[in-house]
């Protein structure tokens, strides 16, 4: 009887013993987040910064070089086409300091000993051509004696031609000299005070000022730009995309307009894509290659708000599709080759291979492999495996 008893408690110990165990190596189920897979309207679009800007820019540029009057129109106001919006005055000579007027004035000297000069040659040509008359004079009157030949009378004639040449020379080389003097004088004359011709520059079209190159009066080289007009109701997009993302736009395709300021989202439709590419040195320094891309609002009232130069973040749609049967990105995960999700089956999950299409940030189509209805794990941790126990957090 006691040997009974003794085995009934050593029995009832080692199953207390045995549930202890049992319940130590249990296994504990993983706390996760399900989502469930469902129809739902897909996008894939390429996402980039954007820049609005005006259509048809209009830059007044400074015909001559001269000095800008201070222009009274700023940012924002209208013209009309022909309306005078800024005015050129010749500008002032430049100043000379000692040294250039040293070198000026001997230049003045140096020009009117070569006007000397050249005036000397010239009076030496002119008594030569004298003389070379006389010549040819007493051998005409020898001639008609039979004193000298014919030929001698032509050698005198020659003597005549080329004397007169060598005049002409000589009063060309003092016209030469006499200018080079009345330009080496006009370099050393001090400044004279501003005056002459007013040149007014004119608005090319209706618009709007959109950006003052100058305010105040300032001399200007031929060619500086002195204001930008547009119409800013005329209102483009242009955003540079990576060149691996712009082989798959064209012009038509739908952009969607987002944080632009407004609460909406705007339409737009893509109307260009530039033939040609530019580098540009990415935030992180990485060289890449970028391609400006067009875009023109659907509704260009509704950009009434946009003005020139704002940033707006712009989203081309390369493809769409009403009804697909979609799971988020973030339950799917690689496994060799394919892409696999986690399937809640009772208290439990598989492991199931799907066949995934299109993709964007958000949501992934599904071909094959998962149904409407089901519910996956959404981020699963490392620690997940098949057939592991779970309960939704």
């Amino acid at each position: 009887m006691r040997t009974l008893l003794k085995n009934a408690r050593l029995l009832v110990v080692l199953l207390i013993i045995g549930a202890i165990v049992a319940v130590a190596l249990w296994p504990e189920s993983i706390e996760v987040d399900l989502v469930t897979v469902e129809r739902r309207a897909l996008q894939v679009t390429i996402d980039e910064d954007g820049e609005t800007r005006v259509r048809d820019r209009f830059v007044v540029s400074a015909p001559v070089t001269g000095r800008l009057q201070r222009v009274v129109l700023e940012p924002g106001d209208a013209v009309t086409k022909g309306a005078v919006v800024a005015r050129l005055a010749p500008a002032d000579a430049p100043l000379i300091d000692p040294r250039t007027r040293a070198e000026l004035t001997a230049a003045v000297e140096a020009g009117r000993a070569a006007l000397a000069q050249a005036q000397a040659e010239r009076d030496r040509a002119e008594a030569t051509l004298a003389n070379a008359r006389d010549v040819l004079r007493r051998r005409e009157q020898l001639v008609e004696v039979g004193a000298v030949s014919r030929e001698d009378l032509d050698s005198a004639r020659t003597g005549v031609a080329t004397a007169e040449g060598a005049l002409r020379a000589g009063e060309a080389a003092v016209t030469q000299a006499s200018h080079q003097l009345d330009l080496a004088r006009a370099r050393l004359q001090s400044p004279a005070a501003a005056g002459g011709r007013i040149v007014e520059l004119r608005a090319p079209v209706d618009g709007v000022v959109l950006r003052r190159h100058h305010e105040s009066e300032v001399v200007v080289p031929a060619g500086q730009p002195v204001l930008e007009i547009g119409d800013p109701a005329r209102i483009e997009v242009v955003a540079d995309l990576l060149s691996t993302d712009a082989v798959r736009v064209s012009p038509g395709q739908a952009v969607l307009i987002e944080q632009w300021g407004g609460g909406a989202t705007l339409e737009a439709r893509v109307r260009r894509v530039e033939p040609s590419g530019f580098m540009k040195v990415s935030a992180l320094g990485v060289e890449e290659q970028r391609v400006n891309v067009i875009i023109d609002f659907a509704d260009p009232t509704a950009a009434g708000a946009l003005g020139d130069g704002y940033r707006v973040e712009v989203r081309v749609v390369t493809w769409r599709a009403d009804h697909v049967v979609a799971a988020p990105v973030g339950s799917l995960f690689r496994r060799g080759e394919g892409w696999a999700a986690f399937v809640v089956d009772g208290d439990r999950v598989r492991l199931q291979a799907v066949e995934l299409g299109h993709r964007n940030d958000e949501y992934g189509e599904i071909l094959n492999g998962l149904e409407p209805g089901q519910q996956v794990v959404l981020h699963p941790p490392d620690t997940l495996t098949a057939t592991a126990r779970i309960r939704s957090r």
